[in-house]
């Protein structure tokens, strides 16, 4: 790829997965979007080399869950990159906030404070219909980022 930049030094973007392990963390709150999430998720990542050996799934109860798990995984010292996958879809009350905003930010916590990157496919909608139409692209979205992520900070060591 032709350099954009002239004179200044550019990291590649990287999205080949071979090598890299992955771990998963997947709600099971609004469970057919959350598998249609990991389905779409997994397939990207082994299309790109991740072998499926090198995928770790856990799944937690609802988005609340995520964060401390993922912050578990990163403890074991074994992934390159982590996944959050679920779905919050909106309600009648405020508990829809709570739970999009603090889901959210324990995610991005677990990143910053250990180094390992996160990338964060749970969905915020208004409705179920909303959610089922963006699980596939999300998932595979998600699959990518962990794997660019997992590269460039490998090239920044």
């Amino acid at each position: 790829m032709a350099k954009r930049y002239d004179n200044i030094a550019e990291i590649e973007r990287d999205l080949n997965g071979a090598g890299l392990r992955i771990g998963i963390v997947m709600s099971r709150f609004n469970i057919d979007v959350s598998e249609g999430l990991l389905g779409a998720c997994t397939e990207a990542l082994t299309k790109h080399g991740v072998a499926a050996e090198d995928i770790t799934i856990a799944t937690v109860p609802g988005a609340l869950e995520i964060a401390i798990t993922l912050k578990r995984m990163t403890q074991r010292g074994r992934y390159d990159a982590l996944i959050a996958l679920g779905a919050v879809v909106r309600g009648d009350t405020y508990h829809f906030e709570v739970v999009s905003n603090e889901s959210a930010r324990g995610i991005t916590q677990v990143q910053l404070e250990t180094g390992v990157p996160v990338s964060n496919a749970v969905l915020t909608t208004n409705n179920d219909e909303q959610a089922l139409e963006r699980m596939s692209t999300k998932g595979a979205e998600a699959a990518l980022v962990a794997i660019e992520m997992a590269n460039l900070l490998k090239q920044m060591r």
